[in-house]
């Protein structure tokens, strides 16, 4: 019965490998998105300041729940790992 536990392991350590590289890409293009956003609100002079500051406050709370996804990610792994510890100990 170890076998199949090992193979589980190694496919949520594969899985959550796969989750973290995606997710630091998806950062990497965000980021890049912002700062052009925010090169484009510096050059809009047309642009209200009350709409910039919508534009930055929409900005900061994807952020927020990037970083809020992120560790519910981390957290739910965490405990699938902890379940699969667990069950090794009791084979």
């Amino acid at each position: 019965m170890m076998e199949p536990l090992k193979m589980a392991k190694q496919m949520i350590e594969f899985n959550k490998a796969t989750f973290d590289n995606t997710f630091n890409a998806m950062v990497l293009i965000q980021e890049q998105t912002e700062k052009a956003v925010n090169t484009f609100l510096e050059q809009a002079a047309w642009l209200p300041e009350e709409g910039k500051k919508l534009l930055n406050e929409w900005v900061a709370n994807y952020k927020k729940g990037r970083e809020e996804f992120k560790k519910n990610v981390d957290e739910s792994y965490k405990k699938v790992e902890a379940y699969f510890s667990e069950a090794g100990k009791n084979e």
